[in-house]
């Protein structure tokens, strides 16, 4: 972890009405021939895309960027496995470097697709299904074309032999299907098991009924899946991990070599199909890549200061502000930069593990959140650098904000009584305080809550009032640096009569736990796109909290969040896209799953100074992938290296 980590139709306007929210019918896929659907060279979930089908290279690529060099990055942890698709394992970094999907994206879009292995898109209006033409240059490292059958393959074998995401993931993809030698089509359902509209009583007379309906993200779900080879996976148990040299890809990478934990090596491509496509060009312009694996952070960040790697990007403050002072920094041979994005930062947090008793009462779940003290706990050890986060969706504009609007509450009236009413009055705040340290007036207001949920002092300790068991728990963390958060927390935890007991554990024995929800709190986080949609349900569905492996670790079990998450899928437009992503994110912060952390709007990157880069920088990323070796600053480097030993 790290300290950054992110209605068709409305009928009625008042909850003691009878409501009904029409989201969309099944719509079956049109008959050859019935319906004129054009091929297109983009997807936008709302809107066009900003690139027209002419168009030469992104805005924030150097489409003259020379090719060459290396680039050598550290890893944090282990790897015993080369493909990233399955449950089993550790996977290596960048393994996405070798695999390609059918479209990609650009990083100053919210979300929009272009093709990649795919030349055109084709999709109806009502987005029931759609087709891909494969391009007929794009071919596998092993030289043999990207077929159909390859991208039939690859649903059919991620949804059912790889990791459990994928089957959450596409479950609503109904069948994929050769149509021409070289298209392959999609078609979608409504949710699964659905013969029917489905209706969900939402309490104040209302009723909200559920059709079947087509998830409108689906096109560019599918168009973002993995394509992988038919040929070379035939006879091997996709299941197992595999440290196969000659995995294949049709990325723009290949394995050049590899040692199990400790170092992996990819080379580029030289006859990589797509390289002059224009979603490439200026892109993919190492010669190499090596990935070094480190202990933990405080070894990598010691081996980078060194020049053991190259590029680092800081997630520590404390390390920010005091870990390079060296004599390579103030000699410029490293150069520090806080680059602006407009990424949303998500939600990074202590998380409750709602599925332990101790934590199902949402008064408890409050009143621990008043122990954390963000303003010392910023002050003192991140030198001020945060600013709080109180959304899922912080640093967007999908961040719920004030009390609910007119469109929020048409939505949110119909939960009153099954949702806390503070979602209606009040904007959700963290408790804060004056950076002192001093918080006993905070610490009075979780015990009021703690004893509203039946727990009392004696001799000193939090005990239920009716069994006598203490209120104890474990937060599971997976690198020391976190401990420096967790003492302060802890110790105030103490003051409430609480014993939190810390555990620190090796990467291969946190994931274990991690993907069981073997734990009561951990820090944990969600990174949220400027389009969500599918990923909630795996994020705070009531299905997934079952499902090991996924990322509803809070164990959230709510029918009002299923079906808000269903309302938010189905946004038919931007604007009740963002009305109801507020609705869903005003019902989770006050739900108190969580104890807030921090964000910062800037990537903090330490470069040995090698590196060209375009004049511009996207709004959604950092653009790594278009920099370059500048060949006159590495050569420089070397001799300025030497001067300084």
């Amino acid at each position: 972890m790290r300290e950054l980590i992110t209605p068709a139709g409305l009928r009625g306007a008042k909850a003691a009405l009878a409501l009904t929210f029409v989201l969309s019918a099944v719509v079956a896929p049109p008959a050859a021939g019935a319906e004129a659907v054009k091929p297109r060279h983009a997807i936008a979930m709302h809107g066009t895309p900003k690139y027209g089908p002419d168009f030469k290279h992104f805005d924030y690529v150097n489409p003259e960027a020379p090719k060459g060099g290396e680039v050598r990055y550290a890893a944090i942890g282990t790897f015993d496995n080369l493909n990233p698709f399955i449950l089993k394992g550790h996977p290596v970094a960048s393994a996405g470097a070798l695999f390609e999907a059918l479209t990609t994206r650009a990083q100053d879009e919210a979300f929009t697709r272009y093709g990649l292995l795919a030349e055109s898109i084709e999709m109806p209006d009502d987005r029931s299904w759609v087709a891909f033409t494969l391009r007929k240059e794009a071919r596998w490292h092993d030289g043999r074309p990207v077929t159909p059958e390859d991208v039939i393959f690859s649903l059919d074998v991620l949804k059912n032999k790889g990791h459990p995401r994928f089957r959450f993931y596409y479950a609503n993809v109904a069948k994929a299907e050769k149509v021409g030698p070289r298209k392959v089509r999609f078609t979608f359902s409504g949710p699964e098991d659905t013969p029917g509209p489905r209706t969900a009583a939402a309490g104040s007379g209302c009723e909200f009924t559920l059709g079947s309906s087509i998830n409108r993200e689906l096109p560019l779900i599918v168009g973002e899946m993995a394509i992988l080879p038919r040929h070379y996976w035939q006879g091997k148990d996709f299941t197992k991990t595999t440290l196969d040299p000659g995995i294949l890809g049709s990325g723009p990478y290949r394995i050049k070599s590899f040692e199990p934990g400790r170092t992996i090596v990819y080379e580029r491509d030289r006859n990589y199909w797509g390289a002059d496509l224009p979603v490439n060009r200026g892109s993919n312009n190492f010669d190499i890549i090596r990935y070094d694996y480190y202990r933990d952070s405080t070894v990598a960040l010691e081996a980078f200061k060194a020049g053991a790697y190259d590029f680092r990007m800081e997630n520590t403050s404390k390390s920010w502000a005091t870990a390079y002072d060296s004599p390579a920094v103030k000699a410029g041979l490293i150069k520090k930069e806080e680059i602006r994005h407009e990424l949303g930062t998500g939600m990074q947090a202590f998380v409750f593990n709602t599925r332990q008793p101790i934590f199902r009462d949402r008064r408890v779940r409050q009143a621990l959140a008043y122990a954390f003290d963000f303003e010392w706990t910023n002050k003192n050890l991140f030198y001020g650098q945060y600013a709080r986060t109180a959304s899922y969706f912080s640093n967007t504009e999908l961040a719920s904000r004030g009390k609910p609007g007119p469109e929020e509450l048409k939505i949110l009236e119909c939960f009153r009584g099954r949702i806390p009413d503070e979602v209606f009055s009040r904007q959700y705040k963290v408790p804060a305080s004056d950076g002192s340290g001093n918080i006993r007036r905070n610490l009075r207001a979780a015990l009021r809550l703690l004893g509203q949920a039946g727990w009392g002092i004696k001799e000193g300790k939090l005990v239920d009032e009716k069994t006598g068991q203490r209120l104890s728990f474990e937060i599971l963390l997976n690198q020391p640096i976190w401990e420096r958060i967790a003492l302060p927390f802890k110790r105030n935890l103490a003051k409430l009569g609480v014993e939190a007991k810390i555990r620190t554990v090796d990467t291969a024995q946190y994931q274990k736990r991690t993907e069981k929800f073997d734990f009561d709190m951990i820090v944990g986080g969600w990174g949220q796109s400027l389009s969500p949609g599918n990923e909630q349900r795996d994020f705070w569905s009531s299905e997934a909290a079952d499902r090991e492996g996924g990322r509803n670790t809070v164990g959230i079990k709510d029918p009002v969040i299923d079906t808000l998450i269903d309302l938010l899928i189905a946004a038919p437009d931007r604007e009740s896209l963002i009305a109801r992503t507020r609705a869903l994110d005003r019902v989770l912060l006050w739900g108190h799953y969580v104890i807030p952390h921090w964000h910062i709007r800037a990537f903090r990157v330490a470069a040995w100074d090698k590196f060209g880069r375009p004049e511009v920088t996207p709004k959604y990323g950092l653009g790594l992938g278009t920099w370059w070796v500048d060949a006159a600053k590495a050569a420089s480097l070397e001799a300025r290296k030497k001067r300084l030993r």
